[in-house]
């Protein structure tokens, strides 16, 4: 037993990942009833994850602050300009394609919606966000409100910076112990996931998504057209070598873990052990990272356009070309407003179709249209998201080391511990 455990621990993360999900088929398929005890591996993992994350945010990002040098340069600005330009390019991409393959919804009241609130305007996405940031510390841990942890880290670095060496190297001690105990959950991802993938195909099936194959392949297409066209793009502008090794590593080693988990917070951990493995700074992703799984929402962008122009082609709605850019614009504010959760995305529908004079009512039935699809629409969201933010840290570090002539990029790989 202990030589097969060896063997085993010397396979990729991803390979022990793939044999997982293949054992996690193979029982949703052969006993469905027989192993429903499997499910509970999924909510282990996903719990863990999610439980660890916001204390390893909090301790990195205090950690990385505190121990700041003036002068010590970081690449944020360049990170969130990436965010912001990928997001917004998100809802333009959707937006073009809801015209070119317009989607009619087949709308009725159904219970899939029912018990959520949707946000009433922009204002109120704003108002939330901000009062996130002034959320009482020990909440914002609890609740897993990154604005907040992310704040008070700041706060709290900002104000140990003038700290005794002691203090400072106590503060980075509790970092590096959490980031070992998330390394031990990560080893835990192959058990989670095929837990994960029995839930999903027993709970849900395929049968669900017939009904609504082209507003599926829509959505997904943008998606795939995002993390393959448009993001590699944006990585080549700014570090001017073949993209897609990076583009693909981010994928592989952040999108497949996020597909399963569908939360963009539990995913912090995958990201940041993707970002030390590519040996970026970590001054930089220890905030970049957490910060992306609350802004960086290029396929919640993608979801919150498609289905917004799918109930307006149902309705019969006009739309000019002014009115579909200012869609594209407040589907990217929409997106950064979106919760790093499953299903985050679909409550703020309401609030694009508003933009039309929809009523919240039919609405509503469009978000519960999203719940349903949910099973491929929320994973491929959640690792378009994710794998876009170590995947635009990635790129400001590398931009920013071939301005310096540090990189090249080689032969159009990249480095890695």
């Amino acid at each position: 037993m202990k030589s097969l455990l060896h063997k085993w621990n010397q396979l990729s993360l991803v390979t022990r990942i793939v044999v997982g999900i293949i054992i996690g088929v193979i029982l949703a398929l052969t006993v469905p009833e027989g192993a429903k005890w499997v499910s509970i591996f999924g909510s282990l993992f996903v719990g863990a994850l999610k439980a660890v994350a916001p204390v390893l945010v909090l301790f990195l990002v205090m950690n990385a602050i505190s121990k700041h040098k003036s002068g010590q340069q970081t690449n944020m600005k360049s990170i969130i300009i990436l965010y912001v330009i990928s997001t917004f390019l998100a809802g333009l991409v959707a937006v073009v394609a809801s015209f070119i393959f317009p989607v009619s919804l087949s709308l009725k009241t159904t219970g899939a919606a029912e018990g959520f609130e949707p946000p009433s305007g922009i204002l109120e996405v704003l108002e939330t966000l901000l009062f996130s940031i002034v959320d009482n510390p020990v909440n914002a841990l609890i609740n897993s409100n990154y604005i907040g942890i992310l704040a008070w880290a700041v706060l709290l670095g900002i104000a140990l910076r003038s700290a005794p060496d002691t203090t400072k190297n106590m503060i980075e001690n509790f970092s590096d112990a959490i980031s070992l105990i998330v390394k031990w959950v990560i080893n835990l991802a192959p058990i989670g996931i095929m837990g994960l993938i029995f839930e999903a195909l027993v709970t849900n099936g395929l049968s669900a998504l017939l009904d609504y194959g082209k507003l599926l392949l829509v959505l997904l297409g943008c998606m795939f057209f995002i993390a393959l066209i448009v993001n590699p793009i944006i990585v080549y502008i700014n570090i001017r070598k073949n993209p897609y090794p990076l583009v693909f590593k981010c994928l592989k080693e952040s999108g497949i873990t996020a597909f399963f988990t569908r939360s963009s917070a539990a995913n912090i951990p995958v990201n940041m052990g993707l970002c030390e493995k590519l040996d970026l700074d970590k001054d930089t992703y220890s905030i970049s990272i957490p910060l992306g799984a609350t802004i960086n929402m290029a396929g919640a962008a993608v979801t919150i356009s498609v289905l917004t122009l799918a109930a307006v082609h149902t309705l019969g709605i006009e739309v000019d070309i002014g009115t579909a850019l200012i869609l594209s614009i407040v589907s990217a504010i929409c997106a950064c407003g979106a919760s790093g959760v499953a299903g985050g995305s679909l409550l703020l529908i309401p609030l694009a179709c508003s933009l039309f004079g929809i009523s919240n009512d039919v609405a509503m039935q469009v978000v519960a249209v999203g719940f349903i699809i949910g099973v491929l629409q929320d994973s491929c969201e959640t690792a378009l998201n994710s794998s876009s933010d170590a995947l635009f840290t990635a790129t400001a570090d590398y931009a920013k080391k071939r301005k310096e002539g540090k990189w090249d990029g080689g032969t159009g790989s990249f480095s890695q511990k």
